[in-house]
């Protein structure tokens, strides 16, 4: 028996229904992570001193969460999971670096941009009214021989905050609302980040994947293992163990004290 035509019709669409749906479930849609990240600074934020170098927030070649060893860009740069892409010098004015990566078996792409350290308050800003959906931004990158183009800031998967947590210095001018009815995860690797950060991360809709319940080194380690679950679409909870897993080989706090740093979700 041959389809009459509006039932040929049907079927296709249902066909092409089915492969829409079924694309992001398996995982192989395009993924951009969106990190900001605080450079350490001695003299503009209120951190526990480090050495100079260490703590210039003018420098992010030195910088204790940027260039040194266990910083983002190093961290990720050196990662056998992750390949860098480009770093722009100066992309903006409160931005000394932007660095582009990308998962070398998965269509995710972590942008991360260092905020000079007296610029502290705009990139909490920035990471809220990310997370919020607010001011999405395009970016394209060179891979290979083809130009891929990203979705940033408001139009990210994933906005994570790095640095020290200046919520415990001053109070931000504003709360970003949530702008769109979106998923969007966040990441908060600063000291406390469940207690300083709850308010307006539930202002702008996010979901906190994971944060801090304490004083902790926000330290590209950390990161890195709650990504490698988060890109394989493991629970909060799984990516919490992650997380304090990595911590306590680099910190060796044992890892009953990283377990209980570490939080996931508003509970």
């Amino acid at each position: 028996m041959t389809l009459r035509a509006p039932c040929r019709i049907l079927v296709i669409l249902s066909m092409v229904l089915f492969i829409a749906v079924r694309s992001p479930a398996e995982g192989g849609e395009r993924r951009t992570v969106h990190v900001f990240v605080s450079l350490a600074d001695n003299q503009n934020q209120g951190i526990v001193p480090v050495p100079a170098r260490l703590g210039n927030g003018f420098d992010p070649a030195d910088s204790l969460y940027w260039g040194a060893e266990a910083g983002i860009k190093t961290f990720f740069r050196r990662s056998a999971d992750w390949m860098l892409l480009t770093c722009d010098l100066n992309p903006n004015a409160r931005v000394m670096e932007r660095c582009v990566f990308k998962y070398r078996t998965s269509d995710v792409y972590l942008v991360a941009d260092a905020y000079r350290g007296n610029e502290i308050k705009q990139a909490i800003l920035d990471f809220f009214d990310a997370a919020a959906g607010g001011t999405p931004e395009v970016i394209d990158v060179r891979f290979g021989s083809d130009k891929v183009r990203l979705a940033a800031r408001g139009g990210a998967s994933l906005v994570s905050y790095v640095g020290h947590d200046g919520l415990m210095d001053f109070q931000l001018p504003t709360t970003p609302r949530r702008r769109d009815d979106l998923h969007r995860d966040a990441i908060i690797l600063a000291c406390a980040s469940k207690q300083y950060f709850r308010q307006p991360l539930k202002a702008s809709g996010a979901y906190p994947l994971l944060w801090t319940t304490n004083l902790m080194a926000p330290e590209g380690y950390t990161l890195k293992a709650a990504l490698d679950g988060w890109i394989i679409h493991e629970s909060g909870e799984q990516v919490h163990e992650r997380a304090a897993v990595a911590y306590d080989k680099y910190q060796k706090c044992g890892l009953r004290g990283a377990r209980r740093l570490f939080a996931t979700g508003w509970e």
